[in-house]
């Protein structure tokens, strides 16, 4: 069997039995395009360290990042782990391929303040009835009120927002579903969004169907739309060229801990597998302690 057949299996295995996410398949099948594009499309049982070891190299030589490297080194060995298991390779030449380090890169997280004052301006541009303008204010208030994914705001449909408990019931990655509390704020622009421009917004559409936020065109919201929203309002507050909805949810996280929220019920609240995936927020928020002692402290 051939890299890409085996590859095609492989996707099917991961989509249909282990149920990872469509962005997690999309970058495995990229990754091993790439591997059978570099080996020739060679036969799995040719496929050996070195040919692997040769296949990283030149992802260095392209300039590839190091968590992209990290990642395809992963892909890879979960590949051919898979491979001998199923029984269409003999043994398994990723077990000795070593994953480069990652340099860890720190989020960029808005301040508190910064927040309330976006959110401030938000809402009171809402203030004109405009439908677009309370649906932008619900979204930036529930993905920073809740720390939810884009995917997972995408994904709301009407009757999985509590109002009365201020919570939401999303599904994250690996189809996994959590309930994430939200705050008074967020509760009263997604109230303020259901009742004077969720119909609006529906009356547009020949069919309605029940996600929560809606297009201009009254069709479910896509997360496209949601990054153009947030980077609009929140890049000039950041500082960066690129900045998109996990900002929010970095900034949620981190403000949560500033606040002295535990690790690990903030661990939850994200949906995170891993405690050591929430620690990036414990970081950001020493390296901000650090930078108030040196701005504040008159021996620092």
């Amino acid at each position: 069997m051939r890299v890409s057949e085996a590859a095609a299996e492989f996707l099917a295995h991961l989509t249909q039995v282990r149920r990872l996410s469509p962005a997690t398949v999309r970058a495995y099948r990229s990754d091993l395009a790439d591997l059978a594009a570099a080996t020739g499309d060679a036969e799995l049982a040719a496929v050996d360290l070195e040919a692997l070891r040769d296949w990283l190299w030149r992802a260095t030589q392209r300039g590839d990042a190091r968590s992209t490297l990290a990642r395809r080194t992963a892909a890879v060995r979960s590949f051919f782990a898979w491979a001998v298991e199923a029984g269409f390779a003999p043994v398994d030449p990723a077990l000795r391929l070593v994953t480069p380090k990652r340099g860890r890169t720190l989020p960029a997280v808005a301040s508190a303040d910064a927040m309330r004052v976006l959110l401030d301006e938000a809402r009171d541009a809402a203030l004109d009835g405009d439908p677009i303008r309370l649906r932008d204010s619900a979204i930036l208030e529930l993905l920073y009120g809740s720390g939810m994914r884009v995917s997972e705001l995408c994904g709301l449909a009407v009757d999985d927002i509590d109002l009365d408990r201020g919570t939401a019931r999303v599904v994250g990655k690996g189809d996994k579903e959590r309930v994430v509390p939200f705050g008074a704020p967020a509760r009263d622009a997604v109230a303020a969004y259901l009742r004077r421009a969720r119909p609006v917004l529906v009356a547009r559409a020949q069919r309605s169907g029940p996600s929560l936020f809606l297009g201009a065109r009254g069709g479910a919201l896509g997360p496209r739309a949601v990054y153009e929203l947030v980077a609009r309002v929140l890049a000039p507050v950041i500082g960066a060229e690129t900045v998109g909805p996990h900002a929010l949810r970095h900034s949620a996280a981190t403000h949560l801990l500033d606040g002295g929220a535990d690790l690990r019920a903030v661990q939850e609240i994200l949906g995170h597998a891993s405690l050591g995936t929430t620690q990036i927020y414990t970081h950001v928020s020493a390296e901000r302690l650090a930078a108030s002692y040196r701005l504040a402290h008159p021996r620092a």
